[in-house]
C-alpha cells in the first residue's frame, strides 16, 4: 500500500505540477473567489441556489491523473452565510481502465440544515456513502429542473481541463485541514 500511494504521489506531482508547499487561508479564499465567479459566470442560475444554500463548499482546483490506477487531491474552504468557516481537502483514489490528467472546479451546496451539520460533525464525508450529491442540471430555459431543487445536496463540477474527463463526485472524501 505504501508504494501505491508513493507511485500515486509522483504521478500526480509529475503531471500536474503539485507545489510541495499546501495553500494558505489568503491563497484558498482567493481562488474559492474565483472560481464561484466562473460557477456564475458558466451558470448564471446557479447564484440564486447558492443564496438559498445553508452552506457551500468549493473545491476550485481538484487535480486528477491516472494510468491504470488514479488519484485526485484539491483543497477549498467552507462558506456559510458568504464567509469561510472551515476549510477542506478532498481526496479519492480510483482503480481501472483511466489514462491522463485533468483539473475542475467543485461546488457542492448544503441545502438544509441536517446536510450540513452532517458534513461538519463528520471525520470525513464521503460522496455517495454519507451523503448523495445531485449532480446540478439545467432544464429547459437555462433553470434548474424540479427536482434538483428538491435535493438536500447539490453539486456541480465545471471548468474541466485536461486529457481525463470524470463528472462525479462519487468516491470523493472530503476532510477538513487546518489553515
Amino acid at each position: 500500500m505504501r508504494a501505491l500511494k508513493i507511485w500515486l504521489f509522483a504521478l500526480m506531482t509529475m503531471t500536474l505540477g503539485f507545489g510541495a508547499q499546501a495553500a494558505s487561508k489568503t491563497e484558498i479564499d482567493a481562488k474559492v473567489k474565483g472560481a464561484l465567479q466562473q460557477l456564475y459566470k458558466e451558470t448564471p442560475a446557479a447564484k440564486e441556489l447558492v443564496a438559498k444554500a445553508r452552506g457551500v463548499l468549493v473545491m476550485p482546483e481538484v487535480y486528477k491523473a491516472g494510468f491504470g490506477i488514479g488519484g485526485e487531491y484539491g483543497e477549498g474552504a467552507l462558506l456559510i452565510n458568504g464567509a469561510p468557516a472551515d476549510y477542506y481537502a478532498t481526496a479519492a483514489a480510483s482503480f481501472g481502465l483511466q489514462v491522463g490528467a485533468q483539473v475542475k472546479s467543485q461546488v457542492v451546496l448544503f441545502m438544509t440544515s441536517e446536510a450540513l451539520d452532517n458534513f461538519r460533525n463528520s471525520q470525513g464525508w464521503k460522496a455517495g456513502v454519507d451523503g448523495s450529491v445531485a449532480l446540478a442540471t439545467l432544464g429547459a430555459g437555462g433553470t434548474f429542473d424540479s427536482n434538483t431543487l428538491r435535493q438536500p445536496i447539490i453539486g456541480f463540477i465545471f471548468s474541466n481541463k485536461g486529457l481525463m474527463y470524470n463528472l462525479t463526485f462519487e468516491g470523493s472524501k472530503f476532510t477538513k485541514i487546518d489553515r
